[in-house]
């Protein structure tokens, strides 16, 4: 599975979170510790906000720990708005267009997780995608799938609803299609001023979520950046975590994220492999 972190608060040095914590991303792309993929070697991606609407993105497929270019990008742009992605493919070719951060407008989206079965229900999802998106769908992932999906709706609905309306969609396509396997989504999704961040599944299994606020920032992770326990807290399965950037990032406000039920019997399914 891949990792990733976004930052919000008082603008710093991408470097500091990407290559200088002990547990930074880079070290987390060679030996992840809270994944069942230690390497996420297929490719990386960062996205920032600074003095224009939309945000800069830079992404490749060489391993980020073997990108200089990297590096030297981290050391040099200041951002009190970034994400950073290593990526861990599922199935879809590394290459640059499938790697994240996903970007429309002023929208940054990443993810990791998966829609099981996606391979064949890969036409059923895409036609979900509005037309007026469709031409910006430049990759084959799942995850830039689920992105275009919620930008159909996210004017009307906010960028919360517009996720769930999105996923609520496509496990309803999952159950339709009698697939067994789980849809799993831990994202983060920003405007430039709000940050929205989900942690859910459609069974037990939802990958990991932790973030921590301080007075100055609030950073949230895949997994936890340094080796102190007590400054982290998990997001809890199937919750959302809303925050306004500015100088300083508000107080996050955690609420519960239903994105619809699976069927009790795929639900059985998943909990019999479990035991």
């Amino acid at each position: 599975m891949c990792r990733w972190l976004t930052y919000c608060g008082d603008p710093i040095y991408l470097d500091r979170m990407i290559f200088e914590a002990k547990n930074s991303l880079i070290h987390q792309s060679l030996n992840a510790r809270l994944s069942h993929v230690t390497t996420n070697g297929d490719g990386f991606g960062v996205g920032w906000y600074a003095e224009r609407n939309t945000p800069g993105t830079y992404r490749d497929i060489l391993p980020a720990w073997n990108d200089a270019n990297l590096r030297s990008i981290a050391h040099q742009i200041r951002s009190g708005l970034f994400f950073a992605h290593v990526r861990a493919s599922t199935g879809t070719a590394t290459s640059r267009s499938n790697c994240h951060p996903f970007s429309h407008g002023k929208w940054l989206f990443m993810h990791n997780g998966q829609i099981g079965g996606f391979c064949t229900l890969r036409r059923r999802i895409e036609n979900m995608i509005p037309d007026r998106f469709y031409g910006q769908r430049r990759g084959g992932t799942d995850s830039e799938a689920i992105f275009l999906i919620a930008m159909g709706d996210i004017d009307n609905e906010g960028p919360v609803e517009a996720v769930r309306l999105a996923l609520a969609r496509i496990t309803a396509e999952m159950d339709q299609a009698g697939i067994g396997e789980a849809l799993r989504f831990a994202a983060a999704l920003s405007d430039g001023h709000s940050l929205s961040v989900f942690r859910w599944s459609s069974d037990p299994l939802a990958p990991s979520v932790y973030y921590r606020h301080t007075a100055t920032a609030l950073i949230v992770v895949s997994e936890p950046i340094d080796d102190h326990a007590d400054g982290w807290q998990a997001l809890a399965t199937n919750h959302v975590l809303t925050t306004r950037c500015g100088e300083s990032a508000e107080r996050p406000v955690i609420a519960a994220f239903d994105a619809g039920v699976r069927k009790a019997a795929s639900l059985r399914r998943v909990e019999a492999e479990l035991v």
